[in-house]
C-alpha cells in the first residue's frame, strides 16, 4: 500500500472532502483531543484527517489484526499520533489503548467499545462523549449506562448505517474476500451464515446471487422467520454443518463455532468470520486440533487425525480486513459511515447533545443531512 493509493482513497471520500472544507473555516474540534481505536486503514485515514482539520490533536491506535503499517506511516507523517504497531496480541492491545486514553482525550471514537470500558475503570472529568461504531460496542456499553454518564452516539444503530455498509458493503467485501483468499467457486457450494442481522442478511445475499445454497442459521425466531421469508434455508444446525462447504459467522457474540464442533464438519469445509471481535469462531483451539499449513496468505488448513482437512481464513479475525489486498468495505460506505462519525463528534464538541444520550443512535437530523449530502454531491440528485 503506498502513500499514493492512500491519497487516492482519500480523494474519493466525497463526503469527508466537503466536511473537511467545512472544518478548516468553523474549526469545530478546536483545543480538543479525539481519541479513537479503530481499524487503521486508509479509508480511517481521511476521517482522522477530516477530524484534524476541524482542530482536533488526534490520538488513534488500531484493531487487533487489523492495522495497516503504510496507514500508520502516512498517520503519523500528516502529524496524527499513533499509539503502536500492528498486532494481533491482545495484551500488546491493551497497553496500546491505555496509551490513547493517557493523551486524556476529550472526545472518544470507539469501535467495539474497548476505549470507554477503560475510560470506565479509570474514569477522568473532562470527557464529553463520543461514538461508538460497532452492534458489539453497543451491546458492551448498554451494561454501563448509568456508570458512563457521557453521550455516546451509536452510529450501527443509523439506517443508513445499517443498509449502506452493513448489508451492502460487509456482505459485497466478505464475499470478495472469500474469493480472493480461496480462489474457489460459489456456484453450488452450501454455505452456511451464522447470524441474520443487518451484517448476515448482506452476507448471504451475496453468496446467493453468486448462486451458492445459502442456509442461515439464527438464534432470533423473528429474524429466523425473515430469513425463511426471505428465501433461505434455516435447517437444523448440525445438519447444515454437517453438509457446509463454507462457514462464515457474523452474530457479534462469542463461542458461535467451537472445537467441539469438528466432528461435524466435512473435509475442505472453510471457515471465516465477520464480526468485530475474534471470538465468534474458536480459531486457535480449531487449529490445535491437527497438523496446521499455511494454505496462502491469510488461510491455514489443520489436517485433523482422521485426515480431514478444515481451513480457517485470518485466524478467525474479520476476514474482509486479512490475509492480501485487506480492502475492507467499499469506499462510498465508509464515507457515509464516516460522515456520520464526523458529524456526531461536531454534535457532541458544540454541546448540541445532551448528557442523558448515553449509547443511543445517530440522531434523526444528522441522519438526515447525511442521506441528503450523498444525494446530493454523490448521485448527483436532489434529496427530496
Amino acid at each position: 500500500m503506498s502513500a499514493e493509493r492512500i491519497e487516492w482513497v482519500i480523494s474519493s471520500c466525497r463526503l469527508l472532502a466537503q466536511i473537511g472544507d467545512e472544518f478548516d473555516d468553523s474549526q469545530p474540534f478546536a483545543g480538543l483531543t479525539i481519541g479513537t481505536g479503530i481499524h487503521l486503514e486508509p479509508k480511517t485515514a481521511a476521517l482522522l484527517v477530516t477530524l484534524q482539520r476541524g482542530g482536533a490533536r488526534v490520538v488513534a491506535t488500531g484493531n487487533l489484526n487489523s492495522t495497516q503499517p503504510a496507514t500508520v506511516e502516512y498517520l503519523r507523517a500528516r502529524g496524527i499520533g499513533v499509539i503502536g504497531e500492528p498486532t494481533s496480541d491482545p495484551v500488546v492491545h491493551e497497553a496500546d489503548l491505555e496509551g490513547v486514553l493517557a493523551a486524556r482525550p476529550q472526545l472518544l471514537l470507539d469501535n467495539g467499545g474497548d476505549l470507554f470500558w477503560h475510560y470506565l475503570a479509570a474514569p477522568y472529568e473532562v470527557l464529553l462523549g463520543g461514538t461508538e461504531e460497532t452492534t458489539s460496542g453497543r451491546d458492551r456499553l448498554t451494561t454501563r449506562r448509568g456508570d458512563l454518564g457521557v453521550p455516546v452516539l451509536v452510529i450501527n444503530d443509523s439506517p443508513i448505517k445499517q443498509f449502506a455498509e452493513n448489508t451492502h458493503a460487509v456482505g459485497q467485501s466478505v464475499f470478495e474476500s472469500y474469493m480472493r483468499l480461496t480462489n474457489r467457486s460459489t456456484q453450488g457450494k452450501r454455505v452456511v451464515v451464522f447470524g441474520y442481522g443487518s451484517c448476515g442478511r448482506g452476507v448471504a445475499a451475496n453468496f446467493r446471487n453468486a448462486y451458492a445454497q445459502v442456509t442461515v442459521l439464527e438464534a432470533d425466531p423473528v429474524k429466523r422467520l425473515e430469513a425463511c421469508l426471505d428465501g433461505f434455508d434455516v435447517s437444523d444446525r448440525d445438519d447444515a454443518l454437517a453438509a457446509a462447504d463454507v462457514i462464515v459467522t457474523v452474530t457479534g457474540a462469542p463461542g458461535i463455532l467451537l472445537a467441539a464442533d469438528l466432528p461435524l464438519l466435512r473435509t475442505g469445509a472453510i471457515l471465516m468470520n465477520a464480526g468485530h471481535f475474534p471470538h465468534e469462531i474458536e480459531a486457535d483451539a480449531i487449529l490445535a486440533a491437527g497438523r496446521v499449513d499455511a494454505a496462502g496468505p491469510g488461510l491455514e488448513t489443520v489436517t485433523l487425525p482422521d485426515g480431514r482437512r478444515i481451513h480457517v481464513a485470518g485466524r478467525g479475525h474479520m476476514v474482509n480486513l486479512s490475509g492480501p489486498s485487506p480492502l475492507g468495505n467499499s469506499i462510498e460506505s465508509m464515507d457515509l459511515g464516516f460522515a456520520l462519525q464526523s458529524r456526531c463528534l461536531e454534535a457532541i464538541a458544540r454541546g448540541q447533545v445532551g448528557g442523558e444520550s448515553v449509547v443511543v443512535p445517530v440522531p434523526k437530523a444528522i441522519d438526515d443531512a447525511v442521506a441528503s449530502a450523498y444525494l446530493r454531491q454523490v448521485v448527483g440528485v436532489a434529496a427530496g
